[in-house]
């Protein structure tokens, strides 16, 4: 099991941004994060990175469910999303596996939410 799903598509960097933030509010999602990857990189290391945002998703009944089902998991959340410029022009859009991250708990509940958030992920990227 692969541990993200991702789909490269044509557009501008901002563009897609666009396009993920709103697939993601039409699954539920709102992002919570947002790091800016090539700023950091250049602020902290004076180094220059390509375009890279790291969106920090988050689906509150289904992060409410998780909570419940295991009260940890808060370590595992925000669902990630990142949206990178592999050429001008060429951007990938990669989310996290909660099944695959979810693996190593052992907790049948968690493991129901975790599929149906996979769904939910899945559908965004496949929808771009």
């Amino acid at each position: 099991m692969n541990y993200y799903f991702n789909k490269t598509i044509k557009g501008t960097f901002e563009e897609v941004i666009d396009k993920v933030a709103q697939g993601l509010k039409e699954e539920g999602f709102g992002i919570l994060t947002e790091i800016d990857v090539t700023a950091t990189l250049k602020k902290k290391l004076d180094i220059d990175f390509k375009k890279y945002r790291i969106l920090g998703a988050c689906n509150p009944p289904y992060a409410h469910k998780a909570l419940q089902a295991e009260d940890k998991i808060g370590t595992m959340l925000p669902c990630n999303v990142i949206v990178q410029e592999i050429e001008e022009g060429i951007i990938e859009v990669a989310a996290v596996n909660p099944m695959a991250s979810m693996q190593a708990v052992e907790n049948e509940n968690l493991n129901k939410v975790a599929e149906e958030i996979t769904v939910k992920l899945e559908e965004i990227i496949n929808k771009l």
